[in-house]
């Protein structure tokens, strides 16, 4: 081949790498000018399961509980919550379980269908033991928590997961704090939630044909995912009619478990427990 016919085989060539240079350049001055970034939309931080901030001890998840005696019951995990279950009464001892941003913005319907858990051993309540009790089947891990999977919303109407509570705290405060805890887990990324019944006697009111123990009062702690300033929160509510604000309720994680016998975010490092769980929250964050 000539010189002349090999040069101008070889100019398309040149021409394509010239652009690329070009195209390169052209890339280069945008990102350092700052344009080319302008225009990457923003990636909200904590859109996926976001990373657990706060640190831990021993690899244990934050929501989860330990009894402080002897008395623990059945535990159970299930896809959106973990529980511990009392066969005695037919109730949880607590439901724990973490809710992250993503997850409030789940799709899935409520299939208000309760049935009695499969895998309780021994003694188990059934929907129809709250027929005509005056008690609501009041859901401790809330269906609402659950919409971002179908076997999530179904776990949470297994009857373990329910306890004998006021209709008027169901429908009303207790569900207050259900939405105000949506809130912080849009806002904060994720919060770490445990809660269930208190029995202030050993022969608590009984109702059905399986004597399903009606609580005094239930209990919620809730463990929020702020790196500055993380903040764990009590709330004890009376098994009772009433309609308070929120802040009426709140006492500190400590008395809750001076009350319960239950040590909550047991997984957090000494100081860190020691320190949120002591402070009394004023005002809701």
């Amino acid at each position: 081949m000539s010189a002349k016919k090999k040069k101008q085989a070889n100019s398309p060539l040149r021409i394509v790498i010239i652009l690329i240079l070009l195209g390169l350049l052209a890339y280069k001055y945008q990102l350092f000018d700052g344009k080319l970034l302008e225009n990457i939309p923003a990636i909200e931080n904590n859109e996926e399961k976001p990373e657990i901030r706060i640190p831990t001890q021993h690899g244990g998840a934050l929501e989860i509980p330990t009894m402080q005696s002897g008395t623990g019951g059945q535990i159970l995990k299930r896809k959106g919550y973990t529980l511990s279950y009392n066969a005695d009464y037919k109730t949880p001892q607590w439901v724990a379980w973490e809710l992250t941003k993503k997850e409030t913005k789940g799709k899935e319907g409520r299939t208000d269908k309760f049935l009695p858990d499969p895998d309780v051993r021994g003694a188990k309540a059934y929907t129809g033991d709250y027929t005509k009790s005056g008690y609501d089947r009041g859901h401790m891990a809330p269906a609402a928590d659950m919409k971002w999977s179908k076997q999530a919303m179904e776990e949470s109407f297994y009857m373990s997961n329910i306890c004998p509570q006021n209709p008027n705290l169901n429908r009303g405060d207790w569900n207050d704090l259900e939405e105000k805890s949506r809130q912080w887990a849009k806002k904060y990324g994720a919060v770490y939630i445990a809660c269930g019944p208190i029995y202030d006697t050993k022969r608590p009111k009984r109702i059905g044909n399986n004597k399903v123990a009606v609580p005094h009062a239930f209990y919620k702690v809730i463990l929020i995912n702020d790196k500055k300033n993380p903040q764990a929160i009590g709330f004890i509510f009376p098994n009772s009619a009433g309609h308070k604000p929120l802040k009426k309720y709140i006492v500190t994680v400590d008395s809750v478990e001076k009350r319960t016998n239950i040590d909550f975010f047991a997984a957090l490092p000494d100081e860190i427990e020691n320190k949120i769980e002591a402070k009394w929250i004023q005002e809701l964050p």
